[in-house]
């Protein structure tokens, strides 16, 4: 367990892939959606709640930090294939997902697609620190 004293390290990685020309908005949401899977998968990942020095509760968070990265469509397509070959499961988001009103609706749309043409805007995963840059090796810093 950690104590406030000590900074962790972490053995795994949480790392979000932007393709680089999504206008903000579009960039904050991808990255919302995307790491809302990792969350949900990997429930360990949620520390316990905050609380302030009045008692008020707030909702807990990720555990360790997320990074994000940009590049081209064709380092998304990379990068999935590198997490697929690495057992790594990631999450997508296709810019059909932009245009469609749900989550029902957001699965058919991926399902409709076979995974190699998928139109990749954004990509999640989390995993052993070494496979994670691995998988999104030749990524930038998100600006």
């Amino acid at each position: 367990m950690d104590t406030a004293d000590e900074r962790p390290r972490w053995a795994t990685k949480i790392a979000v892939l932007l393709r680089e020309d999504l206008a903000p908005w579009q960039a904050l949401n991808v990255t919302s959606f995307l790491v809302s899977g990792i969350t949900a998968s990997e429930p360990g990942l949620v520390g316990e709640p905050y609380e302030d020095a009045d008692g008020t509760g707030y909702l807990p968070m990720i555990r360790q930090p997320v990074l994000v990265l940009a590049g081209t469509g064709e380092l998304l397509r990379t990068a999935r294939t590198r997490a697929l070959e690495r057992d790594l499961t990631p999450a997508v988001f296709t810019a059909e997902l932009f245009s469609t009103p749900g989550d029902v609706q957001n699965r058919a749309a991926v399902k409709a697609v076979a995974g190699t043409e998928l139109d990749l805007v954004g990509l999640a995963v989390h995993g052993p620190r070494n496979a994670v840059d691995k998988v999104v090796k030749g990524a930038r810093m998100h600006p």
